[in-house]
């Protein structure tokens, strides 16, 4: 990260982290439409399909799972790969645009497969891979094995890596609404949406709506989210309408000269958030959320927990459990934030349809 000598004035820890809360939407619940809410945080972590449901539950009042259930089946808000390679829900429009802005990512992480692809011609891969979708959607599993048919020799794993980094390949329904499922099945955004792709906004723009989701952020933090490189001359252009601040290890942040950037007091109320929550994957340095003494307790292996938000901090995981809500906290809670925590885990789950079904009960980890 880029360090300043500059007299920029500091932002403390606590300063970052309610201004962060605030624009994702974590500090007091939103009143906006579920399909405003995936827009303004230019949508949510989905490798899992109820994740969404949850974090917009998190953040918004009076949502109901059926309201983005409801955008999905409308298809006005799609599954899709967008950053840092993972599957994201998306508003249909940005699933047109946002794809397209990552596209370089996806093309430097198909270099990854390429001695599994020798011999392959991907522009008619991508063509096939294009005809084969738009005719039926197709399991991954239905696509690899007509695109072996192509190309006995290739890696097979490989050849779907390929479809799905040169193609937007968006995830149909019944996949993923509320109460329902299915197996993966995929075709082309455009098809699904019946309409092109836009242009890849410009990095600028991005940069903007970024820090109005996220900030105030560094130039490696909106990096690590979009899991782009090179986006330094974007900010530099940007600099005049920007301010300028630095975080407690003299870094150089950017925000929006309007942006909430609340006291650091201001108090900030339990949240359950789900596994793969945005607010946790989106920055270089992540101290603004996790307290350095719980760098890495929301991950064991490849398995990423539900975590709850004490004060505003990483403070404990949570699961649903045989008829039970368990929370189980790093360290000792207070009485009142016990209760705090209790009473919000009561509207979560009353919000998602299971309030009289599960007790709550509290844990102890013992995760290392």
């Amino acid at each position: 990260m880029t360090k300043t000598t500059t007299t920029a004035p500091v932002l403390g820890t606590r300063a970052l982290n309610r201004a962060t809360l605030d624009r994702q939407l974590l500090l007091r619940r939103s009143p906006l439409s579920a399909k405003a809410a995936v827009e303004h945080l230019l949508g949510l972590q989905a490798q899992n399909v109820k994740p969404p449901y949850y974090a917009l539950a998190a953040r918004l009042d009076g949502f109901t799972p059926e309201a983005l259930s409801r955008l999905m089946a409308d298809r006005e808000a799609v599954r899709i790969v967008t950053m840092r390679s993972t599957i994201h829900t998306h508003t249909a429009a940005d699933a047109l645009t946002l794809r397209p802005l990552v596209q370089a990512a996806r093309d430097r992480e198909l270099g990854n497969f390429r001695k599994g692809l020798t011999g392959v011609d991907l522009d008619r891969l991508a063509a096939i891979s294009r005809e084969l979708v738009e005719a039926e959607p197709r399991t991954m599993k239905q696509l690899r094995e007509a695109l072996l048919a192509e190309w006995p020799d290739a890696d097979p794993f490989a050849l779907s890596v390929a479809a799905r980094c040169r193609l937007p390949l968006v995830q149909v329904t019944p996949r993923g609404l509320w109460g329902r499922s299915g197996q993966v099945a995929l075709t082309t955004a455009e098809h699904w949406l019946g309409r092109p792709a836009e242009p890849a906004p410009t990095p600028d723009a991005t940069v903007l709506r970024y820090l109005a989701a996220f900030g105030p952020a560094s130039v490696k933090d909106m990096q690590t989210w979009a899991g782009l490189t090179r986006l330094r001359e974007a900010f530099e252009r940007l600099r005049p309408q920007l301010v300028t601040f630095r975080d407690e290890n003299g870094v150089e942040i950017f925000d929006l000269p309007d942006a909430p950037r609340p006291d650091a007091d201001t108090p900030a109320p339990p949240r359950f958030l789900p596994e793969f929550d945005n607010l946790l994957l989106s920055h270089a340095d992540r101290s603004r959320v996790v307290p350095a003494g719980l760098k890495g307790r929301s991950w064991q292996g490849n398995q990423a927990y539900c975590t709850l938000l004490v004060d505003g901090f990483l403070a404990g995981v949570w699961k649903l459990d045989d008829g039970a809500l368990v929370i189980e906290p790093f360290g000792t809670l207070t009485k009142a934030q016990r209760d705090e925590v209790t009473e919000e885990g009561e509207r979560m789950l009353k919000v998602m349809g299971q309030g009289e079904a599960y007790d709550i009960r509290f844990g102890t980890v013992v995760r290392p």
